[in-house]
C-alpha cells in the first residue's frame, strides 16, 4: 500500500508540473474557466499526435532544462512542509521551502548529466528494482539512486555509465528521444522481464523492439542500428528497379523486426508487392504488430491475388499498403514462388541461400546479398573463408575490396549453376558488412561470360603489387615488380578465385542517387557520390564539371539497353521474359566494347607506400598530380587513404616520390654530403 501511495503521489506531482508549464506558456484561464479550456487542450493534443516530436508529458520528472523546472514541481512559495518530488518519504521527510530548495539544488541538480540541452538529475524514486541485501533477501533491500536516459528512458545508476551510454547513442545516431510505451498498438503479452517495448523510428517507419534486441543470442527479433546505411542502400536499389517496371514482387527473406520490408511498402506503395518471411514465431508476431503500428495491412500469406491497394486509399484511416507476412524458411519461400527482387541478410554468411535465390528469380531481376561474417571476409579466419567461399586469401592493404570480390565470385558461381549470369550493380564493404547487388541475366551464354570473370589473383607479399592471372599465363612473368628476382624464395602467392570484372554500374548508381534525394536520405548521398566517382575512376570535381557524354557509354549491360529501347517498346515487353539468342549476343558484344571504361581493380594506400623521412602531399593534391601524369584516378570508399588508379605500383611510387618533400633533418644531411 505504501508503494502505491508513493506512485500516486509522484503521478500527481507530475501532472501538477504539466499544468504549471501549460499555464506558463500562455495566458492560462482561472480555475473556474476549465470548461472553456477543454477544447483548446483537445486541439493541442491532436496537434501533438500529428507531430513526431516527443511531448513533455512523456519525459520523466527528473529530466529538466533549468533548476527552476525542479522547483516548480513543488510550490516552494506556499506555506507548510513539502515533500521532495524525486525522493521517497522514508528517505527525505517533508520540510520547509528553504530547506527543500537547498536539497533540490545540492543533491539532485548538482550531479546532473547534460545531453543536448536536457539535464538528467539524479532520482531516488522506486523506479528500479530493489537492490538485495547482503543476505540475499530482496524484500529487505534498498532502492538505488539512478538517472533516466533522455533518449531511451533506461535507468542507470552511475554517472560515468550514463555518460558512456549517451556516447553510444551519439555514435549510433540516436539523438531523437524515443520512449517506451508510446505506441497505440495493443500488445497481447508483455515483453520479457516485465519491461516495455521500445519504439524506434527510421525513415518514417516505426518499429517496436524488445529490450534485448541488440543481442541475437537472447532475442529472435534482432535489430542492428549500425546497419542503417545498408538498409538505405537496399531501399534505393529497389526504388530504381521499381522505376523500370511495376508492380514488382520483392522479398525480405529474413524479416526479424520487418523494418526493411515495411520501409519498402510505406514509401513505394503500389509499385511493390512486399513479402516478409521469418522462421521464428516471435519475429512473425512482431512483424504483424509493426505493420499495425505503421497502418499497413497484413496479408494472410496464402499467395493469392491481392486486392487493389489504391481502392481503399480514399477512406480515411484505411491501410496505406499491403504486406504479406509468412512463417517459412527462406529457402522454401524462394523455391516456391518467383520474385523480381530478393534481399538476403542472414546473421553471418549468406552462401546457404544463394542457390535458392537464383532458382526462381525472374530475368532482369535483382538479388542483393548482405554478409556480416567479417571475420572470415576480412582474412581473420582463413579456414572458415575456405569452407564457406572456397577462396584462399591473406591479409592485404586492399582486404575490403578483396572481400567484396570474393562475395561476388560466390554469387556468380551460384548463378552459373542455374544457367544464369550476373551484372554487378553495386559492391560496398564497410566496417560491419559487405553488400553486393547484382542483376540476373538468364541464359547459358550469360552464365559462361560471368564464369570467365572468375580468376586467380597473384599477390606479392613484399611490395603488395597485385595482378589478375589469365589462363595460360606464367606466374613469374605476370607481376610487374622485380621482387621475385631480387629477393630469395617465393614472394608471390595466388589468391582466389575472385571476381575480376567491375564492381559498379555508373548508370544504376546515378539513379540510386536520384532516389536517395527523392526520399530525403541525406546519410548515404555522400557515399553514393563517392561510388559514382569510383565507378568512373575520376575525381568529384571532374565528375561535376566534366562532359556528360560518358554517361550512356558507362551504363552498359542489359539494364541500359532495355531503358534506351523503352520508347519503342511497351511495359509488357520490359517484363521478366527470356531474351532471344540474338539479343543476348548483342548485349555481350556491347559489354565487351565498353570494357575499356571499367574502373581499374584494387587501390593503393598512400600511407602504406609513403617514403620514410619524406612528407607526402595531401591526398587531393596527389590525385591531381596523378591525373596530370596521364593516369585515371579516384578515391575509394573501401579505404579513406586509398587511391584507385590504373598506374602500376612502380609508377604510383615514382609520382609520390617526386612530389614528396624531405624533412629538415634529411635535407640538411643531403646538403652536407
Amino acid at each position: 500500500m505504501a508503494e502505491l501511495k508513493e506512485a500516486d503521489a509522484v503521478q500527481q506531482l507530475h501532472q501538477e508540473d504539466v499544468d504549471i508549464k501549460r499555464g506558463d506558456d500562455g495566458d492560462s484561464p482561472p480555475a473556474g474557466d476549465q470548461a472553456a479550456e477543454q477544447p483548446v487542450k483537445t486541439e493541442a493534443a491532436e496537434d501533438g499526435d500529428a507531430r513526431p516530436s516527443t511531448t513533455t508529458t512523456e519525459r520523466h520528472i527528473s529530466i529538466q532544462t533549468k533548476l527552476e523546472g525542479l522547483e516548480v514541481l513543488v510550490d516552494l512559495n506556499g506555506a507548510g512542509r513539502k515533500s521532495c518530488p524525486l525522493c521517497p518519504e522514508e528517505k527525505f521527510k517533508a520540510c520547509y521551502s528553504h530547506k527543500l530548495r537547498r536539497h533540490l539544488q545540492n543533491l539532485h541538480w548538482k550531479v546532473y548529466v547534460e545531453f543536448e540541452g536536457q539535464r538528467m538529475c539524479i532520482c531516488h524514486l522506486p523506479c528500479r528494482n530493489l537492490k538485495p541485501s547482503s543476505s540475499g533477501d530482496q524484500a529487505s533491500g534498498r532502492h538505488v539512486a539512478h538517472y533516466h536516459c533522455v533518449v531511451c528512458s533506461v535507468t542507470i545508476a552511475r554517472k560515468t555509465d550514463m555518460v558512456s551510454h549517451l556516447k553510444r547513442h551519439v555514435n549510433k545516431g540516436e539523438t531523437e528521444a524515443s520512449y517506451s510505451g508510446s505506441s497505440d498498438v495493443p500488445f497481447d503479452e508483455p515483453a520479457p522481464s516485465g519491461q516495455a517495448y521500445e519504439i524506434m523510428k527510421e525513415l518514417g517507419t516505426n518499429v517496436q523492439l524488445l529490450p534485448n534486441h541488440t543481442t541475437p543470442q537472447k532475442s529472435d527479433t534482432y535489430f542492428n542500428r549500425k546497419m542503417k546505411t545498408n538498409r538505405q542502400l537496399v531501399f534505393c536499389s529497389l526504388a530504381v528497379l521499381a522505376e523500370e517496371r511495376n508492380p514488382i514482387e520483392c522479398l525480405d527473406a529474413f524479416g526479424a523486426t520487418g523494418i526493411m520490408g515495411l520501409q519498402w511498402a510505406k514509401h513505394l506503395r503500389n509499385t511493390v508487392k512486399v513479402t516478409i518471411t521469418d522462421i521464428s514465431d516471435t519475429c512473425v508476431k512482431m512483424i504483424k504488430e509493426n505493420c499495425e503500428l505503421n497502418n499497413i495491412r497484413v496479408d494472410g500469406g496464402s499467395r493469392g491475388p491481392r486486392g487493389p491497394d489504391g481502392a481503399t486509399s480514399e477512406v480515411e484511416g484505411s491501410p496505406i499498403a499491403t504486406v504479406e507476412v509468412a512463417k517459412m524458411d527462406a529457402n522454401v519461400t524462394m523455391h516456391l514462388w518467383p520474385f523480381d527482387y530478393i534481399h538476403l541478410d542472414p546473421f553471418g554468411t549468406a552462401v546457404n541461400y544463394l542457390d535458392a535465390a537464383f532458382r526462381n528469380v525472374r530475368n532482369l531481376g535483382i538479388v542483393s546479398v548482405t554478409s556480416t561474417d567479417t571475420s572470415s571476409l576480412f582474412s581473420k579466419s582463413p579456414n572458415v573463408t575456405l569452407r564457406h567461399y572456397g577462396c584462399h586469401i591473406v591479409r592485404t592493404e586492399y582486404y575490403k575490396e578483396l572481400a567484396a570480390r570474393m562475395v561476388v565470385a560466390t554469387v556468380a558461381r551460384a548463378a552459373a549453376r542455374c544457367n544464369k549470369g550476373i551484372e554487378v550493380l553495386l559492391a560496398v564493404a564497410l566496417e560491419h558488412f559487405v553488400l553486393v547487388v547484382v542483376r540476373v541475366l538468364r541464359g547459358p551464354t550469360q552464365a559462361d561470360e560471368s564464369a570467365k570473370k572468375l580468376r586467380k589473383l597473384l599477390h606479392c607479399q613484399w611490395c603488395e603489387e597485385r595482378v589478375f592471372l589469365r589462363q595460360g599465363t606464367m606466374v613469374d612473368d605476370s607481376l610487374p615488380c622485380n621482387c621475385h628476382g631480387s629477393l630469395p624464395g617465393r614472394t608471390a602467392v595466388q589468391l582466389g578465385p575472385l571476381w575480376c570484372g567491375p564492381l559498379f554500374n555508373t548508370g544504376f548508381l546515378r539513379r540510386m542517387l536520384s532516389a536517395a534525394v527523392k526520399h530525403s536520405m541525406d546519410d548515404i548521398q555522400p557515399l553514393v557520390k563517392t561510388l559514382i566517382c569510383e565507378s568512373d575512376c575520376t575525381t568529384f570535381k571532374s565528375l561535376v564539371h566534366g562532359p556528360p557524354a560518358l554517361t550512356n557509354q558507362v551504363e552498359c549491360g542489359v539494364v541500359i539497353k532495355t531503358l534506351q529501347s523503352g520508347e519503342d517498346s511497351g511495359p509488357a515487353e520490359q517484363s521478366a521474359k527470356r531474351k532471344s539468342g540474338d539479343e543476348s549476343g548483342n548485349v555481350v558484344k556491347k559489354m565487351k566494347s565498353d570494357a575499356s571504361l571499367d574502373h581499374p581493380p584494387f587501390y593503393y594506400s598512400i600511407h602504406r607506400h609513403s617514403i620514410r623521412g619524406m612528407n607526402m602531399p595531401k591526398l587531393n593534391k596527389f590525385l591531381q598530380y596523378l591525373t596530370e601524369a596521364g593516369f585515371r584516378v579516384s578515391r575509394t570508399h573501401f579505404d579513406p587513404t586509398g587511391v584507385r588508379t590504373d598506374a602500376t605500383l612502380e609508377q604510383f611510387k615514382s609520382v609520390l616520390t617526386k612530389y614528396s618533400v624531405p624533412t629538415y633533418a634529411n635535407a640538411s644531411a643531403e646538403t652536407t654530403q
